[in-house]
């Protein structure tokens, strides 16, 4: 027979492993910069040529996201 804390680790193991198959794939890293507006290459282990376009490209994402239809 389990006790409290047998059970509440089960269950923190499986939150755990639910969080993990849950979370977000990030995506692969791109020889050309993800910024629509660049095409620049980016350096190699980046997906941005520039901190600047990385930026820019969040601030894009936000707004396509939060975007509303009126």
């Amino acid at each position: 027979m389990s006790d409290m804390a047998d059970e509440a680790a089960g269950l923190e193991s499986f939150n755990n492993d639910l969080a993990v198959k849950n979370r977000p794939i990030p995506a692969p890293r791109s020889e050309i910069c993800r910024n629509g507006d660049c095409g620049e290459p980016s350096p190699e282990g980046a997906s941005y040529c520039s901190k600047e376009c990385c930026e820019d490209h969040g601030k894009e994402l936000w707004a396509q996201r939060h975007r509303r239809v009126a």
